[in-house]
């Protein structure tokens, strides 16, 4: 039975935002990727679009969410759907950092505006 122990989920840091990774192929998951984001105080991510369906579900803090165009606070408690094709920006304008779980499915990469691609390594 695969059971990832926080000591043994992989740190990934990238944009100012820490990525945990819990389930990926390497630690036994056949189709899904789930991490936990944290998301510092003032951090702003690029804009960005996904080729798979995410869910993200924020823990704690407040942060604001723009997808597709279309901008709103969301605060701990809330869940964001974004779809496949879908333009995602996050920003955290509080002075807290902001918690995260997010759910995938393997093979989520992201363009950039300027048409470069990220393929995560917490999601791969």
């Amino acid at each position: 039975m695969p059971v990832v122990r926080p000591s043994e989920a992989v740190v990934h840091e990238i944009h100012g935002a820490r990525f945990v990774s819990y389930a990926t192929p390497l630690s036994g998951s056949k189709e899904l990727c789930a991490w936990r984001g944290e998301i510092p105080a003032g951090t702003k991510a690029p804009v960005h679009t996904v080729n798979r369906e995410e869910i993200f579900h924020l823990l704690s803090g407040e942060l604001v969410i723009t997808l597709d165009g279309h901008t709103e606070r969301i605060t701990a408690g809330d869940t964001v759907i974004i779809n496949p094709g879908a333009t995602l920006g996050v920003e955290n304008p509080t002075d807290r950092t902001a918690v995260s779980w997010v759910t995938t499915s393997i093979g989520l990469e992201a363009e950039l505006a300027d048409g470069s691609r990220i393929v995560p390594p917490w999601a791969n």
